[in-house]
């Protein structure tokens, strides 16, 4: 009798725990982009400004897997995180600074609030503004080329984000924004130090859409965490159908956080584009980006051509052609500031595929 009652007792705490198991059901989800192309670059540093031939790993989208978690805790609650690795494809080597998960590595709580995370995340600027870039904001040929904070991230940040029908929101605090190179903040009696704040809202309503993001951060140490680097975006796209227009605005303000102090700068980042579906599976884009640096004659101009073809909705190839205009020391070049010989043009080509999984 005893071990029958036993048995029941054991079998009733299984099928417990089995039910609170199956209320809080989660999965995790592994993801990835895979993208490599082969480019041609005049006036490419070192070599005395020679073309280069050079394989690129990420082109249109960095190269990156991660794994992405949900857990239903109930009531509409859940809990979610997301660890993100960027690598270079042609080398196999890690991005953002050698990092293990350094895309993004955050974990939180989501529910019809919106979300709260906690660690590594992407700034306002890169949540929003890969709507309002022709190029999507990709590693080259694209506005990251021209200012890479549109590609942004913090460490240690808390960050919400929402989303209400076709309103987005998102703002994020970090106590220190870049452990990696030098901006760890979270300074005894200084919390100013390596801070790095900002927010965005976008709207959608049919094929029209805007958008503006904040970012701002201060200097690593006591000694500069009063200076700051600033910047504001607005941007907007119209979808036609067959076609999609773009046009951007971006200004910026740079205190000196450098140590020893530098001169104060600002510069202003005007682009427009647009991208035409000749077929469902073939897609040209065009765009215009210019910056006008203060106070200075230095105002580089970059134009890029992009031709996709999709093979699948996982696999496409695509033909990326550009031209940089400089002047006077500016060195901007397709794949960034400081890519191209100082004060000559640069053009490049880059033909690659990606895959996603």
């Amino acid at each position: 009798m005893k071990k029958a009652l036993f048995a029941l007792a054991a079998a009733a705490t299984c099928a417990t725990s089995g039910a609170a198991l199956a209320q809080s059901a989660s999965n995790v989800t592994l993801y990835g982009i895979v993208d490599a192309g082969v480019e041609v670059a005049s006036h490419v540093p070192g070599g005395n400004g020679q073309t280069a031939v050079r394989m690129n790993s990420g082109n249109l989208s960095g190269s990156r897997w991660g794994l992405r978690g949900v857990e239903d805790l109930g009531g509409g609650l859940k809990g979610i995180f997301t660890l993100e690795s960027g690598f270079d494809i042609d080398t196999g080597v890690s991005g953002q600074g050698n990092r293990l998960f350094g895309r993004q590595a955050f974990v939180g709580l989501q529910g019809s609030f919106g979300a709260v995370t906690l660690g590594r995340q992407q700034n306002s600027l890169y949540d929003l503004f890969g709507a309002y870039d022709p190029m999507g904001v990709g590693p080259r040929y694209s506005l990251n080329s021209v200012d890479s904070g549109f590609n942004g991230r913090a460490d240690n940040a808390v960050k919400y984000t929402g989303k209400f029908g076709g309103l987005t929101a998102t703002a994020f605090y970090s106590t220190g924004r870049d452990a990696v190179s030098g901006s760890p903040g979270e300074v005894p009696g200084d919390y100013k130090a390596g801070r790095n704040v900002g927010a965005g809202v976008a709207y959608t309503a049919g094929g029209f859409s805007v958008g503006t993001a904040y970012d701002q951060y201060q200097g690593a140490t006591s000694a500069t965490s009063d200076r700051a680097v600033k910047r504001l975006a607005v941007g907007s796209s119209y979808d036609f159908g067959v076609a999609k227009v773009f046009a951007g605005y971006r200004w910026m303000r740079d205190d000196g956080i450098a140590t020893p102090a530098t001169a104060a700068a600002r510069s202003n980042v005007y682009w427009l584009g647009g991208l035409y579906r000749v077929t469902p599976a073939l897609s040209l884009t065009g765009a215009a980006y210019y910056t006008d640096a203060n106070d200075s004659g230095n105002d580089p101009w970059m134009f890029v051509l992009s031709a996709d073809y999709a093979f699948s909705k996982r696999t496409d190839a695509y033909l990326n052609v550009g031209y940089v205009r400089n002047k006077g020391t500016s060195s901007l070049g397709l794949s960034g500031v400081g890519t191209a010989v100082a004060g000559q043009n640069q053009t490049g080509a880059v033909v690659g595929v990606r895959h996603r999984f």
